[in-house]
């Protein structure tokens, strides 16, 4: 009797998720802008819902022994509230941008996976003889209440969800400009001897504490000048921003050219980031010129680009049109100080003369 009472509970479970796979596939792509528009507040209520069916998973599983027909009950109206939770998530991302689609898509399949991970459980555990599901059963609602709550942060427009992508480039870019002030200049070799004696150390440990710290004079102008360039971006960034922000008051969820020039600066933003990033990797020794002097074209070229994709929107841009006007004069100074020859560079121009005399 137990086992034919296992398989029903499993056959069950699997119509439930197949429906909920079936519905996400459709779901992949946005509603047309001819459907209505639904609030993300209606989401989050639903979701509430999701949270309290798992709940009564927790209860039903707090006694000694839970009943078949218990357990295939709460599970059908479980699926039906996840089903209603992924209509209201659908409808709310008409005239969503990629962006937007990828914020909410990620807040949905945590509510949806937390609570495929639940309803397995709860069926795994149908006629266990231990008390198992004291432990996990709890473990795994607390996810589900997780992921529920986690909607109330999840952006419900395209510029709050386009300017919290611009942000998480500013943070990378910070985390790569306090590596570049960590870079140092070579010390005396004597005064390195001195301190090993007083000091010894293992040579491994020694090999990795050195990196970045045995640059040229010429080298660390160059990477004073990137670090230079580095915080100028931030500044753009920063303005990019606040212009940004200035257009939640009035941003139309139908207005497609606005979101589609937002996620341009985006992904002009993040084209930047990349370039910084790569900066930050050429400029330990041997510095690699001729790939610093590409990203400074690049990271000039994006500057122009998001200036002049900004100003396709209109607004008040002095401050940002200036924070570009310094980062393109802090580039120029970065390029010319790499076309400079360094000693080294001379060195071996003279060492190639001789070869060839």
């Amino acid at each position: 009797m137990g086992r034919a009472e296992k398989e029903q509970l499993n056959r069950t479970l699997s119509q439930h998720l197949n429906t909920i796979h079936d519905i996400l596939e459709v779901l992949d792509q946005n509603p047309p802008s001819t459907v209505e528009k639904m609030s993300w507040e209606d989401v989050v209520q639903m979701g509430n819902q999701v949270s309290k069916q798992a709940t009564i998973v927790g209860m039903i599983w707090s006694g000694e022994r839970v009943e078949a027909r218990v357990i295939e009950e709460n599970m059908t109206a479980y699926f039906n509230m996840l089903q209603s939770f992924l209509l209201l998530s659908h409808g709310s991302m008409v005239g969503a941008g990629p962006t937007l689609s990828s914020c909410v898509h990620a807040s949905v399949k945590q509510v949806v996976d937390s609570s495929f991970k639940l309803m397995k459980e709860s069926v795994s555990l149908y006629g266990a003889v231990n008390k198992d599901w004291k432990l996990s059963i709890p473990q795994l609602a607390g996810a589900v209440w997780e992921a529920c709550s986690a909607l109330k942060k999840t952006p419900a427009a395209n510029v709050t969800a386009i300017g919290r992508a611009v942000t998480q480039v500013a943070v990378t870019m910070k985390d790569v400009l306090r590596e570049m002030k960590e870079l140092k200049p070579a010390t005396d070799p004597t005064e390195d001897e001195a301190e090993s004696e007083i000091e010894p150390h293992d040579d491994e440990t020694s090999s990795d504490s050195d990196l970045g710290n045995d640059l040229s004079p010429e080298e660390m102008k160059v990477a004073e000048l990137a670090i230079d360039a580095v915080s100028e971006t931030l500044v753009v960034i920063k303005e990019l921003i606040r212009t940004i922000t200035g257009l939640l008051k009035w941003e139309n969820p139908n207005d497609s050219s606005l979101v589609d020039s937002l996620e341009k600066l985006l992904k002009m933003c993040q084209g930047i980031g990349e370039q910084i990033d790569e900066l930050g990797a050429c400029l330990y020794p041997p510095q690699e010129v001729s790939t610093i002097k590409t990203i400074v074209e690049k990271m000039s070229s994006l500057a122009d680009d998001m200036k002049a994709e900004l100003q396709s929107l209109g607004g008040n841009l002095e401050a940002f049109i200036q924070a570009c006007d310094f980062l393109k004069s802090s580039l120029r100074r970065l390029d010319s100080a790499v076309d400079c020859p360094t000693t080294v560079d001379l060195e071996n121009r003279v060492h190639k003369i001789d070869l060839n005399n």
